[in-house]
């Protein structure tokens, strides 16, 4: 694990806020909407050194920067599972006509004794399904490794198969997927809130730098690595 004590300045995970913004400095979206749990919302603890924002409204600020008239909506509720996103969230966000949106990748329907992972695809399914005809691109992240409940002691197992899928549903719906669980952020000690599941704001700003490399690669540009 690594001690080191960042900044966002000095992060080189992180993107400065010009510099993301000329990433994506001729972004068509105009709606950017986002449902799920609250990896979708952005919950995190402060981290000294980085802005107390959530990756979703850092990417809708960097957005915000060369769109000015940019709408943006997130309804995700810490907690949420993909039949509850599915039940409460997802017509909402069809209601608000995106153009770009955030879908979640499943890590609540996770707690579970046995998890029903043919279900938990059905229900993706569906999601990715009715996001789709709404036109939007689609983002997605894949959960990263650092995320553990011990109680569960085949959670890595748990959570490679829901990236799995989660992979498989973007790849098919062309969403953009920046894919956490291989991330060397993972490796920082000081990543986890307090709560031990949810990334701090460095993480978020690391997420959010990644999401928007990943929306540049759509507008068909390289980024460095």
């Amino acid at each position: 694990m690594t001690s080191t004590r960042l900044t966002e300045e000095s992060d080189p995970f992180c993107l400065q806020p010009l510099d993301a913004a000329a990433l994506l400095f001729d972004a068509p979206w105009h709606r950017f909407a986002v449902i799920g749990d609250s990896l979708s919302a952005g919950t995190g603890d402060a981290s000294p050194g980085y802005v107390d924002k959530g990756w979703s409204d850092r990417l809708a600020d960097i957005l915000h920067r060369v769109r000015p008239d940019l709408a943006y909506l997130n309804i995700a509720e810490d907690g949420a599972t993909t039949a509850q996103t599915l039940e409460k969230q997802i017509d909402h966000a069809i209601e608000f006509a995106p153009d770009l949106l955030h879908l979640p990748c499943g890590a609540n329907d996770l707690v579970r004794r046995t998890p029903d992972f043919a279900e938990i695809e059905r229900k993706l399914r569906r999601m990715y399904e009715q996001a789709s005809e709404t036109g939007a691109q689609l983002t997605t992240f894949t959960l990263g490794r650092a995320y553990v409940i011990p109680v569960f002691p085949d959670w890595s197992e748990r959570v490679a198969r829901i990236n799995d899928i989660t992979r498989r549903l973007a790849a098919e719906f062309e969403a953009v997927v920046v894919d956490m669980w291989h991330h060397p952020v993972n490796d920082r000690d000081d990543l986890l809130s307090e709560d031990r599941i949810h990334f701090s704001t460095s993480g978020q700003a690391v997420m959010a730098a990644e999401m928007a490399k990943g929306l540049s690669h759509v507008l068909g540009r390289t980024t460095r690595a």
